[in-house]
């Protein structure tokens, strides 16, 4: 019977919750994504509830393949950070079970996941998208609802203006109404004043009914017959009718009809990957046809004409016929083929001859040119067989982004060790921007044939396949990706800089070290001074015994009276060491401050100087920041300020940057 370990257990368990979590929240956003990108094409339409419920269940289903690659991410590096965050996968990794090792399980279920995946886009997704698809052609096609606004013109009918200065809501009636009628063209225009309307649909939701009250209706009468003298003329007739009630009929279709399927089915999006090969071959056949006739065009309207000649084909004929036999020698009275050089023949002709002649050649090319089949049919077919490879690669990305996603958020989160909904969230959303940025800028060269199709639609996965072996690697070896000082040494390192290690040793002193008071040959008077003081007081001595003026000998009899009066000398720091490295780094910045003036001001003169200026650039502010890093000080709010400034006038900065780190570094002195 097969068993599946404690261990594995814990890990799907820990996992699969926040894989569905994390798919139904993906989902949601691509969703509202996909809402907010047509909501003008829905709204005002007047959409049954179960269309508009059809179209977002429509909708969810071909935007799987978009939010399974990131919440396969995002659970996975939450999953991982919060094993890391609560220290389970310290103690996974202390029992001898590798990183690998514990991922196996996870593995194995996003592999049939990807797998999966696979089937869903060849089998399911080629029906959603035909479903999907002629719906919304369907509501796009649907006129909108009738909302005609108060106090300004409506066009929303196909040749009518209506104008309705008021509306009543209870009785459905509309005041002061005013419409242009241009549906028998615009010189036979009429127009209809009336006090008030009342306006119905038809049962079949194909007409408008209007009920015009108590009003008049103007026709112009310029006939198309007419004679030009009378069209021009400035007086038109035209007819006036008055009216107490009168119906009009406008046609208005605000109906829902749907799109036959079948218009679709033909398409590349309702193919698997079976109908897809077969259409790919068949349409490179097509286009093989046509290089064929177009060559075959080409070459009967070439500019060398007389190879299309009789004679010069027999001739061809009749030279290949020799090659199969074998060839007499050659007599001497046979001469040399004689070689044209055609700049000496276009030098005998006259300017104007020659400019004759090259305006027959064009006019021929250009007469060659309508022989040859339209090359709009031959940028469509390959358009076609384009689209067609891009729907077969696309069925396979998705199951291998699948895997490289996973690669990527499992290593990532037990290296970050952060769970929750904070960090993993920020990452995964970033790693996804770069992956969806990637892939549309593969499938736009793709689908215009600057590249190959499989290049185009394989370039996000091989941009961060590398990633994730690179992740893998890193965190089964227990790296410090995210270390800062890592990554500060490393560029210290190329810019000539020392690593920055603060030497904390000998910076206390031990009261077992310090010898009795007794036992020292000290002056009495000075031993008297020092025992009438604090303990604060000799501390302080102790601290700053050099600006004091005591020596080594004095700094063991201060030593020695502390440890007399019974204090255990754990405080005391004999050496200021955040002082000498403050030190040490205020030199090396204002020294590197000096060179980069230097070549600031030279590089105005001598170009080829600019990329040395940017090097001690780097240098002298990676001093600056670790010099406030040594006496525990943040940064000045100006210093972003300070560095864009550098760019570009450092002499201007100078003096300032120096006193700062001077007033800086003495306030720490003890």
């Amino acid at each position: 019977m097969l068993r599946i370990k404690r261990l594995y257990t814990f890990i799907i368990q820990t996992f699969l919750p926040i894989f569905m979590m994390t798919f139904g929240i993906c989902l949601f956003i691509v969703l509202m994504q996909f809402l907010w990108k047509f909501v003008e094409d829905l709204v005002g339409k007047g959409l049954d509830n179960i269309v508009l419920a059809e179209l977002f269940l429509y909708a969810l289903l071909s935007l799987i393949p978009m939010a399974l690659p990131l919440a396969l991410l995002l659970a996975s590096l939450m999953a991982f950070g919060n094993l890391g965050e609560r220290l389970e996968l310290l103690a996974i990794k202390a029992s001898g079970v590798s990183l690998l090792k514990t991922m196996m399980p996870l593995i194995i279920f996003v592999s049939c996941v990807a797998i999966g995946a696979f089937f869903f886009q060849n089998e399911a997704m080629p029906r959603i998208q035909v479903k999907l698809r002629s719906l919304m052609i369907s509501i796009r096609q649907k006129s909108p609802e009738l909302d005609i606004p108060e106090g300004s013109f409506y066009n929303g009918i196909t040749n009518y203006n209506l104008y309705v200065k008021k509306k009543d809501k209870e009785t459905r009636m509309l005041k002061d109404v005013m419409i242009y009628d241009t549906s028998e063209g615009f010189d036979n225009m009429s127009v209809f004043v009336c006090d008030s309307a009342l306006m119905n649909v038809s049962s079949d939701k194909s007409y408008l009914l209007l009920n015009l009250y108590s009003g008049q209706r103007f026709a112009n009468f310029r006939q198309s017959g007419l004679s030009d003298a009378r069209r021009n003329n400035q007086f038109v007739p035209y007819g006036r009718e008055n009216f107490k009630e009168k119906k009009i009929i406008i046609p208005f279709n605000t109906g829902f009809d749907r799109m036959d399927e079948s218009n679709l089915e033909g398409t590349q999006i309702s193919k698997n990957i079976v109908q897809l090969g077969n259409s790919i071959d068949s349409l490179n056949s097509r286009l093989d046809s046509v290089n064929i006739h177009d060559r075959r065009i080409i070459g009967k309207f070439t500019y060398l004409t007389y190879r299309n000649s009789d004679t010069y084909k027999k001739t061809g004929q009749t030279q290949e016929k020799d090659k199969e036999q074998p060839k007499p020698e050659q007599t001497k009275a046979e001469k040399p083929p004689i070689r044209i050089d055609f700049d000496s023949l276009l030098s005998t002709y006259s300017r104007d001859e020659l400019s004759r002649y090259v305006g027959t050649a064009a006019n021929d090319a250009e007469s060659s040119r309508f022989n040859i089949m339209e090359t709009t049919q031959k940028i469509n077919l390959q358009k076609n067989i384009r689209m067609h490879k891009i729907e077969w690669h696309r069925k396979f990305v998705l199951s291998f982004a699948c895997l490289i996603f996973f690669f990527i958020g499992a290593p990532l989160g037990a290296i970050i060790r952060k769970g929750g909904l904070g960090m993993p969230v920020v990452v995964s959303v970033l790693l996804f921007i770069v992956y969806y940025i990637i892939d549309n800028i593969g499938y736009k060269m793709a689908r215009d044939g600057v590249w190959e199709v499989w290049q185009g639609m394989w370039l996000s996965s091989f941009a961060l396949f590398p990633l994730g072996v690179f992740l893998t690697y890193k965190a089964m070896n227990d790296s410090a990706l995210f270390n800062p000082e890592a990554y500060g040494n490393f560029f210290r390192k190329i810019l000539g800089l020392k690593k920055k290690v603060i030497n904390e040793n000998q910076t206390t002193v031990d009261v077992n070290t310090v010898p009795e008071l007794s036992t020292l040959n000290a002056d009495p008077e000075l031993v008297a001074s020092l025992q009438n003081m604090s303990i604060d007081n000799l501390k302080d001595i102790v601290r700053n015994h050099q600006q004091y003026g005591y020596g080594e000998d004095k700094l063991q009899v201060i030593l020695s009276v502390l440890k007399d009066k019974g204090d255990d000398l754990f405080d005391i720091r004999i050496k200021n060491i955040e002082y000498e490295e403050a030190k040490k780094i205020y030199r090396a910045t204002i020294k590197n401050l000096k060179i980069m003036l230097t070549l600031n001001i030279a590089s105005y003169i001598i170009w080829p100087l600019v990329p040395v200026f940017y090097y001690f650039y780097a240098r002298t502010f990676i001093c600056y920041f670790d010099f406030y890093r040594a006496i525990d000080r943040k940064t000045k709010k100006d210093t972003a300020g300070i560095m864009i400034v550098s760019l570009v006038f450092s002499f201007i900065v100078y003096t300032h940057i120096k006193n700062r780190m001077r007033e800086d570094m003495e306030s720490i002195k003890w």
